[in-house]
């Protein structure tokens, strides 16, 4: 045979339903057990509003321990509509039985059957609820009759196929009133409901027990009770599916975006952590007022301080978040970490996420949930938040205070920093008698960033970070700072003016060098001047010195004429004739 599965319907509650893998069985019956104020009643009748709401699925509540007006306006506080008080949706049924009674004969529900069929017909009922059953079977005072009139509820609910709901008391220390647990046997599901106390804090939680023919999650799950109803805190789921956006968005100012290479990734989370005063609410506060000045919803959590204080803190740094309140795209809420348990608080943050819808969070600080229950469960909490709000594809920024008096202490009780993208750290660099802010980026997974320790510094125009100024290899800030750029600049001014001295004294050399160079360049061409007269004089006395030894040669007559230089001038000679040659003429 093909196996079928168990036919559900849903509660409508929110959280329950994946609890309990689609809801209450239908057609069959579940019983609620649990102590006074367990929130057995108000389960009940929130699913019966859902399903007369949502389904249009009227409904039959039996009272047998409050009267229907009380029901009525205990259901008024909270935020379920017109079906809560419609008798046509839902038909209330008065069988509250004073103790007074005198039982006169055989008790049994037979004509209190008979009439819920009948209104069943009537308004075509889905649904009926039997709230506090057990404290009509205490009066029977036999034990026989109590139990065959438990059977007899249950043959008539299986004859008329409604889907059940029947409410019963357990006394504090665990056990069922007036002995009634073979109720847990007969029914198909069975939910147990727990008020109580751990470190001064009312914790609610919610278990199934048992459910036929059905897988259900196992386990406690924490209860909470809002405007909207009851909601259960149900698991996540097991396999961690985060969608990777490489969208970039801005940490709240320039310079912090620069050392984060680029700035946040969209739906990443970012841890920023540092000792009371190192101003962590100061960073998330810029990140908010970025996030709104793009036209992003962002929801500001804060506990242990009021929004109204913290808008003024802020303004004073130039951080104006009372704008977008105003505008509807901030919402802010600041609750008491002491007052509920931090399964109360996560359930709480869910539903403004849900009111809300952000793309933009901030939570300051996250560490204070830890005062709430206990450290266990505020870590549980802490990383469901963290994950929920990355399921959502939501871009968040928790604080958290760091622990001891150790300023240079990075570790959280939570272990937030294990699951968050980014780890911004912020602490104190004490010097001479200040106080400076110093932040670093401990990681930042998937971009590259800054590995310099930054100063952080405040003003009216914001949060800033100064350029890395180091001396001997050390960080400077604050006041040494200071000092240290003033000398250095003095220094600075010193060398410029005994440069431009040197300068000065260098122009004049090269200047003297110049005229020098001048003067000898002129005393050169007076000398090759003379040079080139004193050739040239010395040619014409040469050139002169031979025209005359030519010259007296021809009028001394002293070489043949073949002998004499070319071109000389024979004129002025004469012969004589006689003899055997001619001789000169003496």
């Amino acid at each position: 045979m093909t196996p079928r599965p168990l036919d559900k319907v849903a509660t409508g509650v929110n959280g329950f339903d994946e609890v309990s893998r689609g809801g209450l069985p239908r057609h069959r019956t579940t019983l609620l057990r649990g102590g006074p104020g367990s929130g057995k009643t108000v389960f009940a009748l929130q699913t019966l509003v859902n399903a007369a709401r949502q389904r249009h699925e009227p409904g039959i509540f039996v009272a047998f321990e409050e009267s229907p007006a009380q029901i009525s306006a205990n259901a008024a506080t909270f935020d379920w509509g017109a079906p809560a008080a419609s008798a046509k949706e839902i038909y209330f049924l008065d069988a509250n039985l004073s103790p007074e009674v005198i039982q006169s004969g055989e008790f049994d529900l037979s004509g209190m059957l008979a009439i819920l069929e009948a209104k069943k017909e009537e308004i075509g009922a889905k649904w009926i609820v039997f709230d506090g059953v057990d404290v009509l079977l205490t009066l029977l005072h036999n034990r026989v009759a109590e139990i065959r009139e438990v059977y007899r509820i249950r043959d008539w609910l299986a004859a008329n196929e409604m889907t059940a709901i029947v409410t019963a008391k357990v006394e504090s220390n665990g056990a069922d009133a007036g002995n009634y647990g073979f109720m847990q046997f007969m029914v198909d599901c069975v939910v147990a409901f727990e008020r109580r106390l751990e470190h001064g804090v009312a914790l609610h939680r919610l278990q199934i027990t048992k459910y036929r023919g059905s897988d259900f999650v196992a386990g406690e799950f924490p209860v909470n009770f809002g405007p909207a109803g009851m909601e259960v805190g149900a698991p996540e789921p097991l396999e961690i599916r985060h969608d990777a956006s490489t969208e970039r968005i801005s940490a709240g100012f320039e310079r912090l975006d620069t050392m984060l290479g680029g700035g946040l990734f969209r739906g990443s989370s970012t841890l920023i952590t540092g000792v009371p005063g190192t101003s962590k609410t100061t960073l998330a506060g810029r990140f908010a007022e970025a996030a709104c000045l793009r036209g992003e919803k962002t929801l500001f959590v804060s506990f242990d301080e009021g929004a109204d204080p913290i808008a003024r803190n802020l303004s004073s740094v130039g951080i104006l978040l009372a704008p977008h309140v105003k505008s509807g795209l901030l919402r802010m809420y600041s609750g008491r970490t002491e007052s509920i348990s931090a399964e109360d608080h996560l359930l709480k943050l869910m539903s403004l996420i849900r009111q809300h819808r952000p793309r933009c969070m901030v939570i300051d600080p996250i560490s204070a949930i830890a005062k709430s229950g206990g450290l266990g469960a505020a870590r549980a909490v802490a990383s469901r938040l963290i994950y929920m709000v990355k399921d959502e594809g939501i871009t968040v920024v928790v604080t958290a205070i760091n622990q001891g008096d150790d300023p240079q202490a990075e570790a959280t009780e939570l272990q937030v920093s294990t699951i968050a993208d980014t780890w911004i750290h912020l602490s104190y660099l004490i010097r001479s008698g200040e106080r400076n802010r110093a932040l670093t980026i401990i990681k930042s997974r998937g971009t590259w960033h800054s590995n310099q320790v930054r100063e952080l510094l405040l003003d009216q125009a914001g949060p800033s970070l100064a350029d890395v100024y180091t001396a001997g290899g050390e960080v400077l800030m604050g006041t040494l700072r200071w000092e240290k750029e003033t000398e250095e600049e003095v220094k600075s001014v010193q060398q410029r003016a005994d440069f431009e001295q040197r300068r000065g004294e260098l122009r004049v050399a090269e200047a003297d060098t110049h005229a020098r160079i001048e003067a000898l360049q002129l005393d050169l061409e007076r000398q090759r001047a003379e040079l080139a007269t004193y050739s040239s004089d010395n040619e014409a006395r040469i050139v002169s010195s031979s025209k005359r030894e030519a010259e007296l040669r021809r009028i001394r007559s002293a070489d043949a004429p073949e002998h004499m230089p070319k071109g000389s001038a024979r004129a002025g000679s004469t012969k004589r004739s006689g003899g055997n040659g001619s001789k000169p003429l003496v």
